[in-house]
Order: structure tokens, then C-alpha cells, then sequence
């Protein structure tokens, strides 16, 4: 759990970075489809830990 929360944190740190880059330059274009696509994983990411974590639950009532 603690090396999720630093892949989320290099992450959140990487946007961070591109956005302050794209606003020197003058433009968003980098940040915008990257944006997403961070936002998409997150999601998947999340979403498989739900489903996973809801496994888990069921096997444990399982057992019982």
C-alpha cells in the first residue's frame, strides 16, 4: 500500500511538473491528453482494487 501511495505521488508530482512546463511555453497541449490518461488509470486502478478487495471479503465469509 505504501509503494501505491508513492506511485500516486510521483505521479500527482510528474502532472504537476508538465502543467508548470506547458504554462512557461505557452501551451496546454501536453498536459491535456496526459491528464486524462492519469485520470483513466487512477480510475482502473481504484477499480480494481474495489474488486479485488470485494473477493477477498467474499472469501473470507466463505470460510467462516
Amino acid at each position: 500500500m505504501k509503494n501505491v501511495l508513492w506511485l500516486l505521488v510521483g505521479a500527482a508530482a510528474g502532472l504537476v511538473i508538465a502543467r508548470l512546463a506547458a504554462a512557461r511555453s505557452g501551451s496546454d497541449a501536453p498536459t491535456g491528453p496526459l491528464g486524462q490518461r492519469a485520470r483513466a488509470f487512477g480510475s482502473a486502478v481504484a477499480e480494481s482494487y474495489r474488486a479485488r478487495q470485494a473477493e477477498l471479503r467474499d472469501a473470507i465469509a466463505g470460510d467462516s
